[in-house]
């Protein structure tokens, strides 16, 4: 497996080939990495900014995108996460061509059945406030770009009916999200659990989520939403910075074997500084109290 070399780095993963197509457009000097378990990133420079950029495409599905975030999170040790690519509408002024920021990500099948009926236990992650707000400041200098902050909803199914009863449950249930996609939960999630990265899921609009959706992607309307919301990605990535000091040995993946901690062995001692030991400690006191 290679080893990528410490280095401020964002993760930027799409579902879809022609979402991936969008992004990597803007990132030069591309070099491909494989994880010893087979997924593949394709990373290189950002023009313009300090970032490298580590691509992938993982396909569709909320828990696929947790499970092989995860996985890139650990092997790659980025900075921040954003999921990019395309969704459905669920407003009526969120027209194709927009992006929708998700301020918020619903995961929209958590609940409860009881004999009264379906009780909605909601499941929200928050996007990056940071990201977020580079975002919010990139998109005020884009005149061809309309940008909506708010929730966005994930579920494993292609909404093609607005009148459907999944459509009636998420606007009773999750009535201020914006935009119906597949993916950004899993990564958010996994984001989370992973030491807390910042992460943004960013969606171009290709389709209003109804029965025209078939009309609208056979017009090239999900080209357009992906280059969309690519443009957004690259220009909030020009906005936000690296934290002070990021590519350095924080950034390496560990590389030691069982029983390393950071240490290091000088003969007749070992010395922890820099490490952590979790561990009983014994030795003599050199104050001649022990």
């Amino acid at each position: 497996m290679s080893v990528p070399e410490p280095q401020p780095t964002v993760l930027v993963l799409t579902a879809l080939p022609l979402e991936y197509a969008a992004v990597r457009a803007y990132v030069e000097k591309r070099e491909e990495l494989v994880h010893r378990d087979g997924t593949r990133v394709e990373r290189g420079q950002l023009p313009g900014t300090p970032w490298h950029v580590a691509l992938s495409e993982l396909g569709v599905g909320a828990d696929r995108a947790a499970a092989l975030t995860s996985q890139l999170i650990n092997w790659l040790h980025p900075e921040a996460v954003l999921f990019v690519g395309v969704a459905g509408s669920l407003k009526d002024d969120i027209g194709i061509g927009d992006v929708v920021v998700g301020t918020q990500v619903y995961e929209i099948y958590g609940g409860k059945r009881e004999p009264g009926g379906f009780r909605v236990r909601p499941k929200a992650l928050p996007g990056s406030h940071a990201l977020e707000q580079a975002a919010r400041s990139a998109v005020r200098d884009m005149a061809d770009v309309r940008a909506h902050f708010m929730p966005i909803a994930t579920g494993d199914v292609v909404l093609a009916d607005a009148k459907s009863e999944i459509a009636r449950f998420i606007h009773s249930n999750y009535n201020d999200a914006g935009a119906i996609e597949m993916e950004g939960f899993g990564a958010l999630q996994a984001a989370h659990l992973n030491g807390q990265l910042n992460a943004l899921v960013v969606r171009g609009i290709s389709d209003r989520a109804d029965a025209a959706k078939h009309q609208a992607d056979a017009s090239g309307s999900q080209q357009r939403a992906a280059e969309q919301a690519a443009l957004v990605t690259v220009a909030l990535l020009r906005k936000h910075r690296p934290r002070e000091g990021s590519g350095g040995a924080e950034e390496e993946p560990h590389r030691g074997g069982r029983g390393e901690v950071g240490a290091t062995y000088g003969g007749d001692h070992i010395d922890f500084r820099g490490g952590t030991f979790h561990g009983p400690v014994v030795g003599k006191r050199v104050d001649g109290r022990g």
